[in-house]
């Protein structure tokens, strides 16, 4: 089950109305207030919605129902206050445009039984199990891909893959497909997959919902643990491929994702979080494995019960512009008439203390990783695209940022391709939709991404860019669940190309027990890969005779 949380819906003339209907949850109809739970008294109503959950909705909403990276949870305002009739209508009914399957397909007690485990949940509710995979699951019969496109199959690392404008099909060429990750524990004998040559430890494992990793000067490791609140900080590598240290770095987040340094350089003073809801930031001096004061608020930022949840932070060289990445409240909602789309779908721009905020680039459904290149300066992003137009439409990329560029959502995509949800708004900005520099394969959720200026590599990987691909429930076939690498030639740029790096998170029947998120280069040139589908780091490293 997906996008379960509150995306509030527009294109109501009048926003008046809008905001009236926004009150709605999912615009459900006043009718289905009266509405009662007819099996709510029955004893097992909750133990078996709970079953129904770990075994249909967990692997996009997490365990405890806490959401997964940007799919919403179940236990905000928005849900708990939402009668049981109307819950029932949208478990039914779904959304495709905005992330949510129908449900329709589960009987009507199942449904109902859903909808009283759901009203049963509060913060810290106990996880649903994880299924596990077993050797009678048998493999989806699913039609090849067509090339530039791929899926988990045919994914290999060291394999090349580019995809341009020329490629993109019509919109709904194929169905929009609702196909959750179907989280399994990782087999014994299932391994990540790197090219010839590199090897892959686990690093790190037990670890609670590890998102984005970020290496501190003096070469500690920093990883946002999102649904516990907390970053916890990594210090060294032992002979056998393991952190030597292991602290709480800080606790009591909201959802903290996003981590930078500031000022750059060797003698940072400050550490700064992107919690979902505003900028906070900690005193830090070389070697702090614990923040020294509570944290301080630097800037709020647009949030709500629903919508992308992860705000990353980066600094420009000279320290004078920090950025924040807030993703968009819905999937393709109008913003003229949408007022949680307010300074959403941007990247915005401040100064370091949080004054003086601007928009830096716009149309960027969700931008959730940023990255400044560390050769020319300049801000390049992440981006997570929008769904319900079909298995290879519309695709995630990567690129460098352009200071007032527009991006294209939700009119347009890929330059002056228009949004057939919205046929006729906004020509004026056809023109203006800017390509992106790499076109990756349509739902991958591409998230985190860095530079690489690590020296264990081999040479020609020097400030190449890594990304890791957390996979979608948005295509047919997976595509995603690995890390890619962006060969930059020693040049400023992309040529668009992209190559499998890390591979092997998706199981031959097309279950998924791994999701990477985070990238970073740790202080020995090897490569961290943290996955929230495991609760692991990953090291990949290129050992030397």
């Amino acid at each position: 089950m997906a996008a379960f949380g509150v995306i509030i819906g527009g294109g109501l003339p009048f926003l008046a109305v809008a905001q009236e209907d926004a009150a709605r949850f999912h615009h459900a109809p006043l009718s289905v207030d009266d509405v009662r739970n007819p099996f709510a008294t029955q004893a097992n109503a909750v133990d078996a919605g709970k079953a129904l959950y770990a075994a249909h909705c967990a692997a996009c909403h997490g365990a405890s129902a806490q959401g997964n990276g940007n799919v919403p949870s179940l236990t905000g305002t928005k849900v708990k206050q939402a009668s049981p009739g109307a819950l029932f209508w949208f478990i039914s009914k779904g959304d495709i445009n905005d992330g949510m399957p129908a449900w329709n397909s589960l009987p009507e007690q199942d449904r109902w039984n859903l909808v009283s485990f759901v009203q049963s949940l509060r913060a810290g509710a106990d996880a649903p199990a994880k299924s596990v995979a077993t050797a009678s699951m048998t493999p989806g019969h699913w039609p090849a891909p067509k090339a530039p496109f791929t899926d988990f199959r045919y994914e290999s690392p060291g394999a090349s893959r580019k995809i341009t404008v020329a490629d993109l099909p019509a919109p709904y060429a194929t169905a929009s497909a609702g196909n959750a990750p179907q989280l399994v524990a990782r087999p014994a004998d299932t391994w990540p997959k790197a090219p010839p040559g590199f090897k892959v430890e686990l690093f790190a494992d037990g670890l609670d919902n590890p998102r984005l990793l970020r290496t501190a000067p003096n070469g500690d490791v920093f990883v946002a643990e999102t649904a516990a609140g907390r970053i916890t900080v990594f210090r060294g590598i032992t002979a056998d491929g393991h952190p030597r240290e292991t602290h709480v770095f800080a606790s009591g987040l909201n959802k903290p994702f996003g981590i930078a340094f500031y000022p750059a350089g060797p003698h940072p003073q400050w550490i700064y979080i992107g919690d979902t809801d505003q900028v906070v930031r900690l005193p830090y001096k070389d070697g702090d494995l614990q923040a020294a004061a509570t944290p301080e608020p630097i800037v709020d930022l647009p949030h709500g019960d629903g919508g992308h949840a992860t705000r990353d932070v980066s600094f420009s060289p000279d320290g004078t512009r920090m950025y924040v990445s807030v993703g968009s409240a819905t999937n393709v909602d109008d913003p003229d008439t949408t007022p949680t789309e307010k300074h959403r779908a941007d990247i915005l721009v401040f100064r370091p203390d949080g004054s003086d905020m601007q928009v830096y680039a716009y149309g960027i459904r969700n931008a959730v990783g940023l990255a400044v290149d560390p050769k020319t300066g300049e801000l390049w992003c992440s981006v997570n695209e929008r769904d319900g137009l079909g298995d290879n439409l519309v695709p995630d990329y990567i690129t460098h940022v352009q200071q007032g560029g527009f991006y294209g959502w939700p009119w347009w995509y890929m330059g002056a391709h228009q949004d057939p949800r919205h046929a006729g708004k906004h020509p004026e900005l056809a023109s203006k939709a800017i390509v992106p520099d790499v076109l990756l394969n349509s739902h991958s959720a591409s998230l985190q991404l860095m530079f690489y200026t690590g020296e264990q590599f081999p040479a020609d990987y020097r400030e190449d860019i890594f990304a890791a691909e957390h996979g979608s429930w948005n295509r047919s076939a997976r595509a995603g669940y690995e890390v890619i690498r962006i060969p930059r030639h020693g040049g400023d740029r992309a040529t668009g190309e992209y190559q499998d790096f890390l591979t092997g998170f998706v199981l031959p029947s097309g279950q998924a027990w791994g999701r990477p998120v985070g990238v970073t280069t740790a202080s020995d040139g090897s490569l961290l890969v943290s996955d929230d589908g495991s609760n692991s780091i990953w090291r990949v490293s290129y050992p030397r005779p």
